[in-house]
């Protein structure tokens, strides 16, 4: 028994600093049962992100609206089941999309974007858009940064977008793709970007922001990460390990300007 003389520290509500699962509680030898009830709930949430189903004609839609030239594409995993079991087919354009994408490759690019549905097509549904109307002006600013194409792919994993880039001509790519649903956050974007974008570029060579939802990085915040690090990537002419997020310290340069002494 503890000391009633010594006065107790006032116990700390980490619930309320964090979705994660903490200070459960504890029935018996097991959790309480609303935790579990919690948890099983949103195990199938998660679940449920993964086979949602994309609606890209929707989100094409909702692009073109904010005055973008946008493209269908897909990958080579024919459907869902396709794409969970094997990987390396969303790495990979189908036939007809490296073809249609080749008409649209009229000349080279500073910046293409493209929107995949990943692992989370609620998380791409729910973010997406949004977090591109934030970037436009960002990367606006100056006018040394436009977006000359952005392709809504279907069944996408992160490296399609180097194939689709390489396509493009583009000097760099960002993708924006559902991030694998946790018990915490099913519906979680990420923003991959890679200088030079081609097939076989590894994830060392790409930079990217995460957690972007709505109990994590805001649509702002992301969108202001992400300018910075086109910027500075272009500027730098790499991105990847060789590019550190200093965006908190540091202003963004125009195109073309000298890194400092």
């Amino acid at each position: 028994m503890s000391d009633p003389a010594v006065p107790r520290r006032p116990t700390l509500d980490l619930r309320s600093l964090t979705p994660a699962r903490v200070a459960l509680g504890r029935s018996g030898a097991s959790v309480p049962t609303r935790a579990l009830l919690d948890f099983t709930l949103d195990h199938a949430r998660a679940r449920d992100a993964v086979h949602a189903v994309f609606d890209a004609p929707c989100l094409v839609a909702d692009l073109r609206a904010l005055g973008l030239v946008v493209t269908e594409a897909r990958s080579q995993a024919v459907d869902r089941r396709d794409y969970l079991r094997r990987p390396d087919l969303g790495r990979q354009l189908d036939a007809g999309s490296v073809e249609l994408l080749a008409r649209h490759a009229s000349e080279p690019c500073q910046l293409a974007v493209v929107i995949g549905d990943g692992l989370s097509a609620a998380a791409v549904h729910a973010h997406a858009v949004a977090l591109v109307s934030h970037l436009l002006p960002l990367l606006a600013e100056g006018g040394d940064v436009a977006i000359r194409h952005v392709v809504v792919a279907s069944g996408a994993r992160v490296a399609l977008g180097d194939e689709i880039g390489a396509i493009l001509g583009a000097r760099m790519v960002v993708t924006l793709i559902g991030e694998r649903p946790g018990l915490s956050a099913p519906d979680s974007l990420g923003a991959y970007l890679t200088f030079a974008p081609k097939p076989g570029r590894t994830d060392a060579e790409r930079n990217c922001v995460s957690n972007i939802h709505k109990a994590g990085l805001s649509h702002d915040e992301a969108a202001f990460k992400i300018a910075w690090l086109v910027r500075e990537g272009m500027a730098r002419e790499v991105t990847g390990v060789a590019l550190k997020d200093e965006s908190a310290d540091r202003v963004p340069r125009r195109i073309g300007t000298a890194l400092p002494e």
